[in-house]
């Protein structure tokens, strides 16, 4: 009997939850007989529901319940990585057809970066894809002033000194092109604010473009263009939470 309370919410907050409007806008669509659970009219805001197993709907449009929610989002330049914010779009505004309000980006790219980024309101995951005691690898491309060399590649593989109060974990430099503008791959197991950009500054070389094409299992759909963003498979979820 416990179990079963346990698995039950109020009516109001299952539909504030899936946005069907305010806790107040969704009482008064319940009064008003708008709101029928199990094709039966309830007229009670706290009226207990099972997520699970009820269907619930509104003016005959169901309200299916989603506990937690996986985006990749491929994000566009321009974009800053934010929940909100007041004069600039964020990446939780490209994602239109979301139905949790809590959702977040897992980690952060900045705002002329381009690439993977993962939207969640699974806490546990994000925290064990950020976690530096994880060493999940991050893998992006990079177009870089300069010619890259087989030093750069070794100080990179050792681990540099970019100022913070600790060096860089080693991370792999891979060389796709070397030349005026050279064609790289980085793989990296931190996070740090502007890593890339200042690890290349530290070799007296200057990012143009950069692109985050993995997250630890989690690589960035081809068929995304900059700004498109689609569901994670159930496949591509549980590999994420394996790691």
């Amino acid at each position: 009997m416990e179990k079963e309370k346990e698995k039950k919410m109020r009516l109001d907050k299952y539909l504030a939850e899936m946005q069907a409007g305010s806790r107040s806008q969704v009482k008064t669509l319940i009064r008003k007989k708008q709101v029928t659970v199990n094709e039966s009219i309830v007229q009670r805001p706290e009226y207990p529901v099972d997520p699970k197993e009820d269907k619930i709907a509104v003016n005959g449009r169901e309200i299916r319940y989603a506990e937690t929610e996986y985006y990749m989002l491929n994000k566009p330049s321009g974009i800053i990585t934010a929940t909100k914010d007041g004069r600039e779009r964020t990446v939780l505004d490209l994602i239109t057809g979301k139905i949790r309000k809590d959702l977040f980006p897992v980690g952060r790219l900045d705002k002329d970066t381009e690439g993977l980024l993962l939207i969640t309101n699974d806490g546990a995951l994000a925290h064990r894809l950020l976690s530096p005691k994880k060493h999940v690898d991050k893998v992006y491309y990079a177009q870089v002033r300069g010619s890259v060399t087989p030093e750069d590649q070794e100080k990179f593989k050792k681990g540099m000194d970019i100022g913070d109060e600790k060096p860089c974990l080693p991370s792999q430099l891979t060389i796709v092109e070397s030349g005026a503008i050279s064609s790289v791959r980085i793989k990296i197991q931190e996070g740090r604010y502007h890593q890339i950009k200042r690890m290349f500054q530290a070799v007296d070389k200057e990012v143009v473009y950069l692109k985050r094409l993995s997250m630890g299992s989690l690589t960035l759909d081809p068929n995304l263009k900059p700004g498109e963003y689609r569901l994670l498979t159930s496949d591509e979820i549980e590999r994420l939470k394996a790691l």
